[in-house]
């Protein structure tokens, strides 16, 4: 494949002369080009809801959600999963991110990893993935052959698949049942995608798990009543969320918190009598 040809790796008119202009110059260069990545998104929110109903129904029948990529998409897709148990009180696997070369690859380049198109299915195996879950592979350029070895083998096992890619065409839109493909253009730093495609991946995994949590009712209003409350900050949001959801003063939000082990939700339901 001649990778001259994405999308991402052609050189960016507007920033050829980024390293001769001032710092501040700089930074809006880089800004300018950040303002057009809600846009690519905005093009491409069908896809992404129709995504967030399948892992919801998934999630719905006791099945999980996985992420599985390399580099940067593989570090965004652990990082999407991490946050998933503390802020919606689920538990850790419901939710998994998979990086090619293993979690070392999460601080330091594994050579080659991304190109081992059969280790997916190994690292998927190990997960003891099936055909209830959903894999959502993410693949910058569509093309990355453990992402693409991934997705062959969730559909060989018959289960359900997402990929999210930056380029027209991709190698991963044409196996997936699902395509997510915001067309991010070129790059500040040419081939840079930890940069714009970067920040459309990082919005787009943000809808996805935010999206199902709410469908499966792990959001009331726009509060995070399964909330898991570890830290000092969060038990004071604990607080906060059952004195919105109630009406209640501070004073009787802390004492049910107190009566429901801090979980925010039966706190709520403790007051409002349910």
């Amino acid at each position: 494949m001649n990778f001259g040809n994405l999308t991402t790796e052609q050189r960016n008119p507007a920033s050829e002369n980024i390293d001769k202009v001032s710092t501040l110059e700089m930074v809006k260069i880089i800004n300018d080009e950040d303002k057009k990545v809600a846009a690519a998104v905005e093009k491409v929110l069908p896809q992404i809801a129709e995504a967030v109903d399948l892992i919801a129904e998934k999630i719905s029948n006791g099945g999980r959600l996985f992420y599985i990529g390399a580099g940067t998409s593989g570090r965004l897709g652990v990082l999407d999963a991490s946050e998933c148990p503390p802020t919606f009180g689920v538990a850790p696997d419901l939710v998994q991110g998979i990086i090619a070369g293993g979690n070392i690859a999460l601080t330091n380049a594994v050579e080659g990893a991304e190109d081992d198109k059969n280790s997916a299915a190994v690292d998927l195996r190990e997960k003891k993935f099936n055909a209830a879950d959903v894999l959502v592979g993410i693949a910058t350029s569509g093309r990355t052959p453990y992402v693409l070895g991934a997705i062959d083998f969730a559909k060989k096992i018959g289960a359900a698949t997402v990929g999210v890619s930056c380029v027209e065409k991709s190698a991963l839109a044409e196996i997936v049942d699902i395509a997510i493909n915001p067309i991010t253009g070129a790059e500040v730093i040419t081939g840079s995608t930890r940069m714009k495609a970067g920040t459309a991946t990082k919005m787009i995994l943000n809808m996805l798990t935010t999206g199902a949590m709410i469908k499966i009712g792990k959001v009331y209003g726009n509060l995070m009543v399964d909330v898991h409350a570890t830290n000092e900050k969060l038990r004071d949001r604990a607080r906060r969320i059952v004195v919105a959801a109630t009406n209640c003063n501070d004073a009787e939000a802390a004492l049910a918190l107190e009566k429901c082990n801090g979980h925010a939700k039966s706190a709520i339901n403790l007051i409002l009598g349910r």
